[in-house]
């Protein structure tokens, strides 16, 4: 270990990579439940338009998990940890799947030319290329939109936020006299455990998300004890951990072969052309997400662990990259949405991870956790919902980066991040961001910075808006 991982060179011990493997685990594991729970229950009322049990969707994520992790510690050596991304889930769930109307094999398919393309891009050098095809404005507000997406899904599935035909959206009522305690009771388990993520995290609690979606659950059981009929009405059953494996091997194992290839329904209903043009620009809407998710987190996970080269950049980046890419073609075969490499890696490299040995070691827990899907699914939506909500608030930080004082740089990056929530769909506010921001550099004399790239993805999203939407 100490002449593969260099850990003299990079001043660890196997004990420090122990603890920092163990550190990220802890901090990102509630992928586990969020994403299957998101696939299997997307509207928190127990409905499954996606077809795909949570079982199928905790094994598929556990092993890309697994895969993506343990490769970027072997190939990278660096301490990396990837799962399936948040924002990209919710992009899979409800814009391709619910807003498009593609099935969930259809939607792997995506993910899996994705995967592919990623890996030719990285292979090739043009993946940098693409990278540096959106303006900052743009690239800064894609993970602030995703982030306030994802809160805006979280209050949903909590039932704070609810449909209003007046107003489209409203606060659910609290109201005790008009509403019963059954009702409320969740909504409240998902704001305290809200809060106390945040303070655990403030006091840099370990697993502070862990432990907060474990407290909200313990919370939600015991007040169930207040609420009339609840226990009678629980569907709970205490199922082998093998029944998940079994559901894993016949719903979403190599399903994106055996099903995700038949487009002939979305064909028939919007015509090929269309078809050839959304596919197209969703893969690509795909790829760039997760381009600037891994690459946000590969610069920062590095330079906090001093793990960055002479010019600055990630050493063995083109490695990282490689494990990424692999890791969602891996993902797609298995039956989840697009691996990514997670920021709670920051959490690992605070406790002293600088090697690839504590992604091997986290990866060793993601084997482990792939065994307690029955206690995972005793999860429910409220808590997990409060873990959606910290995560988009972490997303938000990026904004930061953008000058509100030009209105240049701030029209597109504003659309960029409110389109994304407002339409429930990443790529639109992709789109309106980019194309605003050349019809704003045209005509404030400033088209000499638009790179060639620039033009040619804005062309492929003009035609999206104009003959797919």
């Amino acid at each position: 270990m100490e002449h593969f991982f260099r850990l003299k060179e990079r001043g660890t011990t196997v004990r420090t990579e122990l603890i920092a493997g163990m550190t990220t685990f802890f901090s990102m594991v509630y992928i586990l439940m969020v994403n299957a729970n998101m696939f299997a229950n997307p509207f928190g009322d127990g409905s499954n338009p996606l077809g795909v049990s949570y079982g199928a969707v905790y094994i598929a994520t556990a092993i890309s998990a697994i895969i993506g992790t343990v490769l970027a510690g072997l190939m990278a050596n660096l301490p990396l940890a990837q799962a399936s991304g948040m924002g990209l889930n919710a992009f899979f769930v409800y814009t391709v799947c619910i807003g498009f109307g593609l099935s969930y094999e259809n939607a792997l398919v995506m993910v899996l030319m994705e995967g592919l393309l990623f890996v030719v891009l990285t292979a090739t050098g043009l993946r940098k290329k693409i990278f540096d095809a959106l303006p900052h404005a743009v690239r800064v507000a894609i993970p602030a939109g995703i982030g306030l997406f994802i809160a805006l899904l979280g209050f949903q599935n909590a039932g704070i936020v609810v449909p209003d035909s007046s107003t489209c959206v409203n606060l659910a009522s609290f109201n005790l006299l008009t509403q019963s305690w059954g009702d409320i009771m969740p909504m409240l388990i998902t704001l305290g455990t809200l809060l106390a993520i945040v303070i655990m995290a403030h006091k840099n609690v370990r697993g502070a998300v862990l432990i907060g979606i474990i407290g909200g659950m313990a919370a939600y059981y015991l007040l169930g004890l207040t609420v009339d009929g609840f226990y009678a009405g629980l569907s709970i059953s205490f199922i082998s951990p093998l029944q998940a494996f079994r559901e894993f091997g016949s719903e979403s194992l190599f399903a994106v072969f055996a099903r995700g290839f038949d487009f002939s329904a979305y064909a028939a209903a919007h015509g090929s052309a269309n078809l050839v043009l959304m596919f197209a620009t969703t893969a690509l809407a795909f790829c760039m997400v997760d381009m600037f998710d891994t690459l946000g987190t590969l610069y920062a996970a590095c330079e906090r662990a001093g793990l960055l080269d002479e010019n600055g950049d990630p050493i063995n980046m083109n490695e990282g990259m490689l494990s990424d890419a692999i890791a969602t073609t891996v993902g797609a075969i298995c039956g989840t949405s697009t691996v990514t490499t997670f920021s709670e890696v920051n959490a690992g490299v605070a406790a002293g991870g600088r090697t690839g040995l504590t992604s091997v070691f986290c990866g060793a827990f993601f084997f482990i956790a792939m065994f307690l899907s029955p206690i995972a699914q005793l999860v429910p939506s409220c808590a997990t919902a409060a873990a959606l909500i910290y995560v988009g608030l972490l997303m938000l930080g990026s904004i930061k980066n953008v000058d509100w004082n030009d209105y240049r740089i701030a029209v597109p990056a504003f659309l960029t991040l409110a389109i994304m929530p407002f339409t429930y769909n990443i790529s639109y506010g992709i789109a309106l961001g980019l194309i605003s921001y050349i019809v704003i550099s045209v005509f404030c004399g400033e088209r000499k910075k638009i790179k060639g790239s620039s033009w040619v993805i804005a062309l492929l999203f003009v035609a999206m808006l104009l003959l797919t939407h």
